[in-house]
């Protein structure tokens, strides 16, 4: 039976290197966390060059990853984080292969099936994989035009619940697609990035701020 925790997520704030964090209790064998607006620089890993695209790659001993959205590590030791204010921040982790991944889905890379490319990439069974989603704009502020909800919506099978008017809920389909293809435990943060301006960055919220809080992994 799948476990998807929305209302009742299990996410709690701690702190790394002294600044306020925000993790999931779905993982705990690894580093993984959401930064805040006031947060520590990155101090370890690799970050892409975000184009909004569904392009995701390993990460190996490159120093640059264009055109990406999703960081895949297959190795002790590697780390990442990826940038966000208002799109959709999604953490993986495979615990029997000690595989992670980072993706990140705004309403193209959502529309794009990105989550969905990230697990199938990662390889495994994906009923063994851990998805946690972050904080992002939520369906109480993201209108969109008729035919981005079209778009979006059309990539799950069961569309309850995941839009109202011209309002859609990024976070719910990212979640929907990955249940779809048989990721059995998803945490979804109950935090909207512009409701809760004061904790995050919000692109619409602050009229396109470039201002980021990022979404953080390390392989043990």
């Amino acid at each position: 039976m799948p476990i998807i925790c929305y209302n009742f997520a299990m996410f709690y704030f701690d702190y790394y290197r002294g600044q306020k964090v925000l993790k999931s209790d779905f993982i705990s064998e690894v580093a993984a966390f959401f930064t805040l607006r006031k947060h520590p620089e990155p101090d370890f890993g690799v970050t892409p060059k975000q184009t909004h695209s569904d392009h995701v790659e390993f990460v190996d001993d490159r120093t640059e990853y264009p055109d990406t959205d999703g960081l895949i590590l297959t190795k002790s030791g590697q780390a990442c984080y990826l940038r966000f204010a208002d799109c959709t921040p999604l953490i993986f982790y495979n615990p029997k292969t000690n595989i992670g991944a980072v993706s990140h889905a705004g309403w193209r890379g959502t529309a794009q099936k990105i989550g969905i490319r990230t697990v199938e990439k990662m390889g495994g069974d994906p009923s063994d994989i851990i998805a946690v989603i972050g904080p992002a704009i939520g369906l109480c502020c993201y209108e969109v035009s008729d035919e981005v909800r079209a778009k979006l919506l059309e990539t799950v099978s069961n569309k309850e619940g995941l839009s109202q008017g011209r309002n859609v809920d990024l976070k719910g389909i990212n979640a929907r697609q990955l249940q779809e293809i048989g990721v059995e435990r998803i945490d979804i943060c109950p935090y909207c990035t512009s409701c809760n301006n004061d904790l995050f960055y919000s692109y619409r919220k602050e009229n396109g701020t470039t201002e980021r809080h990022y979404a953080m992994l390390a392989l043990p």
